[in-house]
């Protein structure tokens, strides 16, 4: 039996943890088969089949399947798992709010948020807020899993050849509906994905500091992240939150700046590459991740960073 795939996308390209998802998925059986649902999205087909990992496309199109809403997803993720032995999807907030309905409309235990698979039928997953790790092992005839797409690299996008096969939609749920979508446009990159984060935490001390996290993200080309703590606050907007209740990065470089580092905000950055981390405090928790730690006052280590990269950039062009 296959491996049935539901991919995340906008109708006119495929979101990039889906990527990751696929090669976790081809880890649990190598006939991977990707669901397209959507509208007027023959373009993502397109690129999915493309992928080497990818060995049929399973397309459905209908104008309620224009925007994502779980309960129209659902009911025909189901009638297209009979068939499969696995269905996978990313574990952010697509994938939480979709795989749990399917779950339950099978009856079967979703394994959430695995990190590694040892085989078809066992998982590693974090828990405790990442300071364990459980090896699960599930017996259920047909397998709901989630992935943390941070923990997998992405497919190859292009040498690929799989065939398209269109499919029917199933009726539309009318008992809720799309009514629209509020999304922050940003040139920098995107938080889960960015090579360089670089986060603030309570110590910004208010949103107007946090000018002094963005204009050193603007110059290494970085995403910006916070704490809860900062988010709570009011600081930013929750869409930068890292941690567990937050967004998981596996950033190459991450920067906390007066972030204490409480057990919630390190499980969503300690797989960082690189944590650099400026705080006043040297008690706080965080330097004992950090690879490299610069206890000082983030209004005065701040704007010498800047200058210094300031230079670096004159001395380049």
């Amino acid at each position: 039996m296959s491996v049935l795939l539901i991919a995340e996308h906008n109708n006119k390209e495929v979101r990039p943890f889906t990527l990751n998802a696929i090669t976790a998925a081809s880890q649990m059986d190598g006939d991977v088969h990707v669901l397209l649902i959507g509208n007027n999205c023959g373009d993502v087909a397109k690129s999915l089949s493309e992928m080497p990992a990818v060995k049929k496309v399973l397309h459905a199109q209908a104008p309620h399947y224009e925007n994502y809403l779980a309960e129209n997803f659902a009911p025909l993720v189901v009638k297209a798992s009979e068939n499969y032995s696995h269905i996978i999807s990313s574990a952010n907030t697509f994938g939480k709010n979709l795989m749990p309905r399917i779950a339950a409309h099978l009856d079967i235990s979703q394994v959430s948020d695995i990190t590694k698979v040892i085989s078809a039928d066992t998982f590693i997953r974090p828990i405790y807020a990442g300071n364990a790790f459980a090896t699960v092992k599930s017996t259920d005839a047909k397998k709901c899993v989630t992935i943390r797409p941070t923990s997998f690299e992405p497919c190859e996008t292009s040498g690929g050849s799989a065939p398209i096969e269109k499919i029917d939609a199933t009726e539309e749920f009318t008992l809720s509906k799309f009514i629209k979508r509020e999304e922050v446009k940003s040139d920098r990159p995107e938080l889960g994905t960015a090579r360089i984060v670089v986060s603030g935490g309570r110590g910004m001390q208010n949103g107007e500091n946090f000018k002094l996290i963005t204009d050193i993200a603007d110059k290494l080309n970085a995403a910006i992240g916070a704490s809860r703590a900062a988010v709570d606050a009011g600081y930013i907007s929750n869409e930068h939150q890292v941690g567990q209740t937050g967004k998981v990065v596996v950033p190459d470089l991450y920067i906390a700046v007066g972030i204490s580092g409480a057990i919630q905000h390190l499980a969503g950055m300690k797989e960082s590459k690189i944590i650099v981390a400026i705080n006043k405090d040297g008690e706080a928790p965080i330097f004992s991740v950090a690879d490299y730690g610069l206890e000082a006052d983030l209004f005065e280590a701040l704007p010498q960073f800047l200058e210094e990269l300031n230079k670096l950039n004159s001395i380049q062009k």
